[in-house]
């Protein structure tokens, strides 16, 4: 890379810097060729004056990626919730834009996996709800390529990385420096419930809210009398404060409102699991309202972009809730293809550098976000780099009129079994979903088109038209089906670093 500055330039800079010795090299540099390389302006920026350095470091937005877990739409208040408020997530969707067909995956893994690596779950092999913690044998390999995360990729950028919340996905206790091998330069993780013989440490280990059970950089241990989303949100606040000088990536997975119910700190005498839930919500948005706050504080909210998501939609009944949206009760259909398992909530705000007020029916889902966030980083991905997703961040910036999707996907809860190679899908194909803006397939085992619906006029999937005459409703068929026809018969195993079966390994 070749940096040109003109004369002229050069003159102004230095003159404005002040200085008999700058006036000197201006006559020098005025004898030399036009065209400086990149090293030779970093030299001369050092004598530019120190503000106008630690400027050049900040240009780059931040972000902070925020993500609940097991919250559909239907507890959301500017998506229609009628049963809570959730202000400061309003606030966010007033100040940016909301997305109405933004895909998660329908389980905790599968999105997390997805997010991480821009790819597919039937590409990665993580098409299940199977936490490694919990079950243990295979662990996700970060030396191979398929397995990059954008933690690594921003690394590279130049960004400071930190995660804070729910991590599930690697056993930490024989993977102690997981989270850095990923790409994160900070961290305070729940593990995800850690399967032991030992009991006491298994009870511990589940432990994500009440006297939490936390990684950090200085190893794992129990934060007595502490609770945990607190714990997480701190450490974000405090490394914002740390690292504001430099680009940011913040990925914060909240544990909250994910069973086991708990009360908040906020609200302790709720009872009901019901009661407990709306509290858990009402504390989720209180956690935005304060990271938003130091956002502000700290005087980079112009320059810092905000994206609030869930992993999937909530839990039903007897674990979980039913919430009401726009007239209508809505049973949680978390581990479902359905839109309210999948179509998740997608909020994305920036004052300096998103438009505030717009509500988007443009198409993204979890593999766009890689892609997304080294774009908004100036980068590019590596050409031997296979993701799924494309990038929003012309979307995001105004710069185009839609995201570049087609199509959308959603995928990654079928059953599974642990044998001595790891966890394997008991089908080789997992059904899964695929819409446009307005229509939707469902895919099963057999890779088959089951089920079409319009929704437009069915949004909540309840008319099958797949055998309708309707040359609209075969075009959309047809359409699918091309998509379907590209993918592998098989889905992908996951990608684990050999390693041999633990004591504490569910069987």
């Amino acid at each position: 890379m070749r940096v040109s500055i003109s004369g002229h330039l050069c003159l102004v800079l230095f003159l404005t810097a002040g200085g008999s010795a700058l006036k000197i090299a201006y006559k020098i540099i005025m004898k030399i060729h036009s065209s400086l390389t990149v090293l030779l302006a970093i030299s001369f920026a050092c004598l530019l004056p120190s503000n106008a350095v630690a400027e050049s470091t900040t240009t780059k937005p931040n972000i902070l990626y925020i993500m609940a877990d097991d919250l559909g739409k239907e507890w959301i208040s500017c998506y229609g919730a009628e049963d809570i408020e959730t202000p400061n997530i309003d606030a966010l969707a007033a100040g940016g834009m909301k997305f109405n067909n933004a895909y998660s995956m329908p389980a905790c893994t599968p999105s997390r996996t997805t997010l991480l690596t821009g790819k597919y779950p039937w590409r990665t092999g993580w098409a299940n709800h199977w936490d490694v913690p919990r079950w243990g044998v295979g662990y996700f390999d970060w030396k191979k390529k398929e397995n990059t995360t954008f933690a690594r990729l921003m690394n590279d950028l130049g960004y400071a990385t930190a995660a804070a919340g729910k991590w599930q996905i690697n056993d930490f206790r024989i993977e102690p420096e997981a989270m850095k091998k990923h790409g994160f330069d900070d961290w305070a993780m729940w593990t995800g419930a850690e399967s032991s013989p030992d009991e006491e440490h298994a009870k511990k280990s589940t432990r994500r809210y009440w006297d939490p059970y936390i990684h950090t950089k200085e190893g794992s241990k129990t934060y007595k009398g502490k609770y945990g989303p607190d714990l997480y949100t701190d450490h974000l606040i405090q490394f914002m404060r740390k690292n504001k000088e430099q680009p940011m990536c913040m990925y914060f997975p909240m544990a909250q409102p994910h069973t086991p119910v708990a009360h908040t700190p906020d609200e302790p005498n709720a009872k009901s699991v019901l009661d407990r839930h709306k509290a858990m919500v009402r504390y989720i948005d209180k956690m935005v309202g304060q990271l938003v706050k130091e956002i502000d504080d700290l005087g980079i909210r112009d320059r810092t972009i905000v994206i609030f998501t869930t992993d999937n939609g909530s839990a039903a009944p007897p674990r979980g809730v039913i919430g009401r949206r726009n007239g209508r009760e809505v049973v949680g259909s978390k581990g479902t293809e359905k839109e309210a398992g999948v179509c998740a909530p997608f909020i994305v705000n920036c004052p300096g550098l998103v438009s505030a007020g717009l509500e988007s029916d443009a198409l993204t889902d979890f593999s766009d976000m890689l892609p997304t966030f080294v774009e908004l980083g100036g980068g590019q991905l590596p050409r031997d780099l296979v993701v799924d997703g494309s990038s929003i961040a012309p979307y995001l910036l105004g710069k185009t009129k839609d995201t570049e999707r087609k199509w959308i996907m959603a995928l990654g809860y079928g059953s599974a079994k642990l044998t001595k190679d790891g966890i394997r899908p008991t089908k080789k194909f997992s059904t899964r979903v695929i819409r446009d803006k307005r229509f939707k397939v469902w895919v099963s085992n057999e890779k088959k088109i089951i089920r079409l619906h319009d929704l437009k006029t069915d949004p909540w999937e309840e008319t099958n038209l797949i055998g309708s005459e309707l040359a609209l409703h075969q075009k959309a068929f047809n359409k699918f089906q091309v998509v379907v026809d590209s993918l592998p018969n098989k889905d992908a195993h996951p990608s684990y670093e050999p390693r041999a079966a633990n004591a504490w390994d569910r069987k």
